[in-house]
């Protein structure tokens, strides 16, 4: 049986392949306990049936989201990052000008479903968010803000459906042994 997800469908008659993903928390003023956007993403990886590599804070702050990510990325045990928090536009929030020099290819789409599906929740706050994704060595970056709210927008309505190998007409996870071609 297929089940439809907006702009395709999902196989349940076929297993998904888990994808190893790692949530990176952006905030000043969260910690283990309040990170309630990192919790929210955490338990919908791991419900979906794919495997939480890495969970962690780091401060609003250029260099320590660069380390980390740079970190994963070189692990080679992580297939996707999902950061939250820090894509907004006061003046502590840096986290697509950590991220996006780092990207080997930027994926414009996401951002523009992102806010499609965002506009439906927040209306025109969406304006607010800058959230981007691109690929850095072969790694998936995602980055969402870091409301609860766009939490589960952003992973129910985008990320999940091109994280699950049994999506159609087509996934991210199907290519992801051709992502570091030449």
């Amino acid at each position: 049986m297929n089940a439809f997800t907006p702009g395709g469908h999902i196989d349940q008659s076929a297993q998904i392949v888990p994808v190893r993903i790692a949530v990176l928390s952006v905030s000043d003023t969260r910690d283990e306990e309040t990170d309630t956007s990192g919790h929210v993403l955490a338990k919908r990886i791991t419900d979906a049936g794919h495997h939480l590599a890495a969970k962690t804070i780091v401060k609003d702050d250029v260099e320590q989201i660069r380390i980390q990510i740079k970190a994963w990325v070189a692990s080679g045990e992580v297939d996707a990052i999902i950061t939250t928090g820090g894509t907004g536009i006061t003046g502590r929030d840096v986290t697509p000008e950590a991220v996006e020099p780092l990207f080997d290819k930027k994926i414009d789409g996401f951002s523009v479903v992102f806010h499609l599906v965002s506009y439906q929740s927040v209306g025109l706050s969406t304006l607010q968010s800058r959230a981007t994704a691109g690929l850095i060595g072969g790694v998936f970056v995602f980055c969402l803000p870091g409301s609860n709210g766009a939490v589960r927008d952003g992973w129910d309505k985008v990320i999940s459906a091109q994280l699950d190998s049994r999506h159609g007409p087509c996934n991210m996870v199907e290519l992801m042994p051709r992502l570091l071609e030449k």
